[in-house]
């Protein structure tokens, strides 16, 4: 079986499990709709209360087009870029244990958003929340680069140990806004924990416009990064062009989860878990593992958030994914030797 034909078959596989957890998530609320009635809303280009010959509900129409289905969507696309940029940061540091957020792209996002609403002060051109997270996560996963660049080589060691050194000069930065934070400290804490609350179709095309190329740019990179994993000096033995091929990659998967966490916040291990899980499933060839750890990602994401909602009270989906990921990965240490891809 050609490697073509594996990703398109497991892509395919992937791609009905994303779109029956989407129906079914669908459904899900505090209105519980059937399942076959949210697929009639779905599949439905008549906005008439008779799609496809029997009457439906306008209440449902717009429970699911209005309410659910942007938070859905979003759900879906931020687990599609944690769990792509989560498959490229393990292969580009040859490390399973990597997660996107380790060249500090989470920690520099949650500074610009606890800054914009803690401090006096408006950002320049017009920045609000999503915008000055977005811009302050670029700025730091670009800081780390340029940190652990030297002689135009970026050792990837280096670049580990920079975005520890920075994550952690963040996180006293946070802790010193959050002490004061006064009346906007349960706002700043909601937003650290993830959440997909109050989602509205303007924040999936803030993501949409990011995600799609960047993909497809990580895409052509899958089989460099194949490469890279035997190492930098077989890979330029190979013809690989190292650096810049580590640049590309760096830059777009931090701009991937950029766009994410300023939309939802420090959502953990979707990044970290979902790849982990499908290379032991489909295997290390990137050529098949990104987009199918990328179809994962969504469902997981959609699957957890649809948890998070559907209690008494709703819980930020950044709790569920660490209280579900967490000893799922243990189970996945302690079943399986790690050390290496």
């Amino acid at each position: 079986m050609t490697v073509r034909t594996r990703a398109v078959g497991w892509s395919a596989a992937l791609t009905a499990v994303l779109a029956l957890t989407v129906v079914l998530s669908a459904g899900v609320g505090p209105v519980s709709i059937p399942a076959p009635t949210v697929a009639k809303i779905l599949l439905s280009a008549d906005p008439s209360p008779l799609a496809f010959g029997r009457a439906i509900s306008h209440t449902n129409r717009l429970i699911v087009l209005n309410i659910r289905l942007p938070r859905i969507v979003l759900a879906a696309l931020v687990g599609f870029a944690l769990a792509t940029a989560g498959v490229v940061m393990q292969g580009f540091f040859r490390n399973p244990m990597a997660d996107p957020s380790i060249v500090g792209v989470s920690s520099g996002a949650a500074v610009g958003a606890v800054a914009t609403i803690v401090l006096p002060f408006a950002f320049p051109f017009g920045l609000e929340l999503q915008g000055a997270a977005f811009v302050t996560a670029v700025l730091t996963a670009f800081g780390v680069y340029l940190i652990a660049t030297h002689d135009g080589r970026t050792p990837t060691a280096t670049l580990l140990l920079a975005g520890v050194a920075v994550q952690t000069f963040l996180g006293a930065v946070i802790s010193l806004l959050l002490l004061h934070s006064g009346q906007s400290l349960r706002r700043v804490v909601y937003w650290l924990m993830g959440h997909l609350g109050g989602t509205t179709w303007g924040d999936v095309r803030a993501i949409a416009v990011v995600l799609p190329p960047l993909f497809v740019l990580l895409l052509v990179y899958a089989r460099d990064l194949n490469v890279l994993l035997l190492g930098e000096e077989d890979a330029h033995t190979l013809g690989i062009d190292v650096e810049r091929t580590k640049r590309v990659l760096l830059a777009a998967s931090s701009v991937v989860t950029a766009a994410a966490v300023a939309v939802t916040g420090v959502i953990g291990f979707v990044g970290l878990i979902v790849p982990h899980a499908m290379r032991l499933v489909v295997g290390p060839d990137h050529r098949v593992l990104l987009p199918t750890s990328a179809l994962a990602g969504a469902s997981f994401l959609v699957a957890t958030d649809t948890l998070a909602r559907s209690g008494a009270a709703e819980v930020p989906v950044g709790i569920v994914t660490a209280a579900l990921g967490a000893p799922f990965f243990l189970y996945l240490l302690r079943s399986r030797e790690v050390t290496g891809l």
